[in-house]
Formats: structure tokens, C-alpha cells, sequence
């Protein structure tokens, strides 16, 4: 496979992982993701651009870019997975394919976290395997570009 570029967002939060809930992300931090991602983009012959905003117009502008230069897309929406239209409806641009994914299942947390506004526009969504959900998105990204 040629080596293609994927994008990897990350939204609110992650960057401050080693201070969240240790029975949610047990003991990682947002180096933790970015050494995975590397290492399985690496393994999967991807390129890879990794970028982290609290900023809801910030992961809209990434997505937008995506958009424009058809880039795969690996996203971990955060707390936007849950209530953020603007970020489904910028998700539901991409004309390459985008993977949802979350360290922690969703479904097991508080209820208000059981709805996924972005699951609807995403090729698959991979939750709960803490840092290999990330692994396993590029897994299923390879199969999806060839």
C-alpha cells in the first residue's frame, strides 16, 4: 500500500488523560496515543498527522480540510460524540473514510454517554480497548482505503 495520509483527532480533554478518571483510561497519557498511532500507521503504511483541540471550531476546520484534500480520518470526538451537530454534519463531508473511535466503552459510563451523534456518518466505531482502539482503527482504515 502506497504510504496515504491519515488524520488522527482527538477532542477535548485528551491531552489531559493522566489527570482523568483512572478507572475510565487506567494509567495513559495523550504521548501514549500519539506513540500507537505512530506505530500503527508505521505497520499499516500510513502517513500520519495527529492533532488534539478543546475547540469545537478547531476539529471543524481539521475535518473541513479532510474534507477538501480527501483524507482518511481516525476521531476520537470526546465529550462532542455527544451533542455536537456541527462536528457530525462536518464528519458527514469527509470524502474519504473516517473511523469514530473512544479509549473507554460509552455504554458503560453515565447515561448521557450512551448516544453517538457521529456514529451515523462514520464507516465503524471502535470503543472500549483503551490505546488498541486506536490500533484496531487503523486496522480497519486499511481495509477500507485499499
Amino acid at each position: 500500500m502506497s504510504e496515504t495520509k491519515v488524520l488522527v483527532l482527538n477532542g477535548p480533554n485528551l491531552s489531559r488523560l493522566d489527570l482523568r478518571e483512572k478507572s475510565f483510561y487506567g494509567d495513559i497519557s495523550y504521548s501514549d496515543i500519539e506513540v500507537i498511532c505512530h506505530q500503527a500507521a508505521s505497520e499499516h503504511g500510513f502517513q500520519v498527522e495527529i492533532k488534539q483541540s478543546n475547540d469545537e471550531s478547531e476539529l471543524i476546520n481539521w475535518l473541513h480540510q479532510a474534507a477538501d484534500s480527501k483524507t482518511p480520518v481516525i476521531f476520537n470526538p470526546a465529550a462532542f460524540t455527544h451533542y455536537s451537530y456541527a462536528i457530525r454534519d462536518a464528519v458527514a463531508m469527509l470524502k474519504a473514510p473516517c473511523i469514530e473511535v473512544h479509549l473507554s466503552n460509552p455504554l458503560s459510563r453515565e447515561e448521557f454517554r450512551h448516544t453517538s451523534v457521529i456514529a451515523g456518518v462514520v464507516q465503524g466505531s471502535i470503543a472500549g480497548f483503551g490505546l488498541e482502539s486506536y490500533r484496531l482503527a487503523f486496522a480497519a482504515l486499511g481495509k477500507l482505503v485499499k
